[in-house]
């Protein structure tokens, strides 16, 4: 039980101490944060991130979400910069290094070199007066006290300091480029995320059967066909258009209520006015109808004119939940 204890009290140590860092950034933001944003929004280039050491995995994840919100940018190991990678830097791209003393020696080599070239260098140093703040155009000071680390050596306040500037210098991109959910979409079409953001109810009824019957059709034959088309509903149409809904619910409770059903036809068990959905619809907003009114599927029209269902599990197929 004590060992828990102690390491829970760990836990939330080390998450106190981070986030009292992350708080102190605010007071260590000037006007070289705002010309830094402001240089790479009207820059021509790209951004070009690199670190060494831990300092440069947290550059590879500032480049994935810079560039998954529209500022183009490719990550560069400083090691490897020295040795080949340098020719990744275009005329008009702009550097953000990163490294926590500012003074390590590849850094030292890289900024240099990079001066030759031109490129203007954002800096994300933790020491204001190292080789690396005095050699940049910007300096965006991410100093902590301390790291979490016990001892004070492992990187952990300082590269949460670090990536946290590189969030802030996205959103603050993404603002001033007006940055939309559709613009989102573009940069993100895999995975569930992206379908919420671009998926359409067109793209997933059609692949589904159509099962239809008009209201003179008798309950014998809309029982097969809600059972051959295999969606739990059919659509009962007139002319093309939507005139009621029979849902494999309605069969059971007509089931329950009538041992005779041969007089019985379409459109004396079907619910009149059924919940319908233009096919140009978000995949995603057929899912808040369906959850909202508590139903399992939904009958998809194009120009009032019927095409067929979604069905809650053609949403889960597609990742949308």
């Amino acid at each position: 039980m004590n060992k828990n204890k102690n390491i829970l009290k760990t836990a939330i140590k080390t998450i106190l101490i981070e986030a009292e860092a992350i708080k102190n950034l605010t007071n260590l933001l000037d006007k070289d944060f705002e010309d830094a944003v402001n240089a790479i929004y009207d820059s021509n280039g790209r951004v070009i991130v690199t670190g060494i050491g831990k300092s440069a995995n947290i550059a590879s994840k500032i480049v994935a979400t810079l560039n998954s919100t529209g500022t183009p940018s490719i990550f560069m190991h400083a090691a490897d910069a020295i040795h080949g990678d340098l020719g990744n830097i275009q005329k008009d791209d702009i550097v953000i290094c990163i490294s926590k003393s500012g003074n390590t020696p590849e850094i030292k080599v890289l900024v240099s070199l990079i001066n030759n070239y031109g490129n203007k260098i954002a800096a994300i140093t933790g020491n204001t007066d190292s080789f690396l703040a005095k050699n940049s155009d910007f300096v965006l000071n991410s100093y902590v006290k301390k790291e979490a680390c016990p001892n004070n050596l492992a990187p952990t306040s300082s590269t949460t300091a670090q990536l946290v500037i590189g969030d802030a210098l996205a959103v603050c991109l993404l603002n001033l480029k007006d940055f939309t959910k559709n613009d989102f979409a573009k940069y993100h079409p895999g995975g569930s995320l992206g379908k919420k953001l671009y998926l359409r109810v067109h793209a997933i009824v059609k692949n589904n059967e159509v099962p239809k019957v008009n209201k003179n059709t008798p309950v014998k034959d809309v029982i097969v066909e809600i059972s051959k088309k295999r969606l739990g509903t059919t659509a009962v149409i007139e002319e093309g258009k939507i005139i009621g809904i029979i849902t494999d619910g309605d069969i059971r409770r007509m089931l329950e209520n009538n041992t005779n059903i041969s007089d019985l036809f379409a459109k004396d068990i079907m619910s009149n006015n059924p919940i319908t959905i233009d096919c140009n619809t978000m995949a995603i907003k057929a899912l808040n109808i369906m959850q909202k009114n508590n139903i399992t599927q939904i009958l998809v029209t194009e120009n009032d004119i019927y095409i067929g269902v979604v069905h809650f599990h053609d949403l889960l197929k597609e990742g949308i939940i």
